[in-house]
């Protein structure tokens, strides 16, 4: 089979691979559709991971084969593939903190080589664990494999705002508009949120007003804090998600969420990054810091709903399709975006240009 494998940074190689073997607990899906998600842009920019590797994880595709021990599935069902399934009874899992599971961390979906996604691949296994606790979705009929790749970052999204605790008649603040700030808008809007929203390109400060922003900023506007003030009343936002790796926009945050607010860090910064703070700030005004990370198996099934019932418009954040031929332009569009430039999508089996 074709596959995209890293081998180094900004080194990606389009080449032939072993479709993986199944063992008898195992399931093998055709990939129809990846997400290019940040996170896998990260990994192919930075020194991370050992290379070679296969990454990708916002699979959905068909049931190609199941092993002999597998029950409950059957060749050419339509699935979503979740990557990483907690194990349920560590310590860990136990508190809620999912994503800290070492089984969640260490059992994933492969297409080869170390276990790293494998969803930029024509075909990817899913270990058994994953199979028996529920990483297996089937899509409804009515359901694109574009419009089901979308679960796992909407389930990333969905964590956030349940760990935020934003209620219906919060106002949020949600920096930056690409893909994941536009679906924190949407989802938001759903909840019953007051959403306002920053970025830096006109055009996604238009795409958040479209999507149900109720205000959205070009994130220099000088008179930034006073506007979100005179909108809030004079307190401030509830809860400002950071959904870009900014110093600048963490800085903004402690200047127009209210006292007794929230800021949640949702957008990886780079290692080297240290934000000086005045820890008074966080005391006198009593402002809640968190990280938000990964997904989460208690919203998986509010993903699914929201996603499968198209309560949210996930088609409105697609903007480009590439074969997996052009991964690397897709990264490279990624990091140097058009205004236009949204939710990238790749295809196995779409042809190259």
């Amino acid at each position: 089979m074709k596959a995209q494998v890293f081998r180094g940074v900004n080194q990606l190689s389009y080449e032939e691979v072993p479709i993986p073997p199944l063992a008898p607990d195992e399931v093998l899906v055709q990939v129809r559709v990846v997400g290019l998600c940040q996170s896998d842009i990260k990994k192919i920019r930075y020194p991370l991971y050992e290379p070679p590797r296969i990454f990708g994880h916002e699979t959905a595709g068909v049931i190609a084969q199941v092993g002999d021990a597998v029950t409950g599935w059957q060749v050419g069902q339509r699935v979503v593939v979740m990557h990483h399934i907690p194990c349920m009874h560590c310590a860990y899992c136990l508190n809620d903190n999912f994503s800290m599971c070492d089984v969640y961390k260490n059992i994933t979906t492969t297409a080869g080589f170390a276990p790293s996604g494998g969803g930029f691949a024509e075909y990817v296994k899913v270990p058994g664990h994953i199979v028996q606790h529920g990483g297996l979705i089937p899509i409804p009929d009515n359901v694109s494999f574009e419009q089901a790749s979308f679960v796992e970052p909407t389930n990333c999204c969905l964590k956030a705002i349940k760990k935020a605790q934003v209620v219906a008649g919060d106002t949020v603040l949600v920096t930056g508009a690409g893909p994941i700030g536009l679906m924190f808008i949407m989802l938001l809007k759903y909840f019953g949120a007051r959403t306002l929203a920053t970025d830096l390109l006109p055009s996604r400060i238009q795409k958040a007003l479209s999507v149900g922003a109720e205000a959205a900023f070009d994130a220099r506007e000088p008179e930034l804090t006073s506007k979100i003030q005179a909108i809030t009343g004079g307190m401030g936002v509830d809860t400002t998600l950071l959904a870009v790796p900014s110093d600048k926009a963490f800085f903004q945050a402690l200047d127009c969420t209210r006292k007794g607010g929230k800021i949640l860090f949702f957008a990886e910064f780079p290692d080297q990054v240290e934000i000086p703070i005045n820890p008074n700030i966080l005391y006198r005004r009593e402002i809640d810091l968190m990280g938000s990370y990964s997904s989460s198996y208690r919203v998986q099934s509010l993903a699914i709903d929201i996603v499968f019932n198209q309560r949210i418009d996930v088609d409105a954040l697609i903007s480009d399709r590439y074969p997996l031929q052009n991964l690397p332009d897709a990264v490279e569009k990624a990091c140097a975006p058009t205004p236009e430039t949204y939710k990238i999508l790749i295809y196995p089996s779409l042809a190259s240009n």
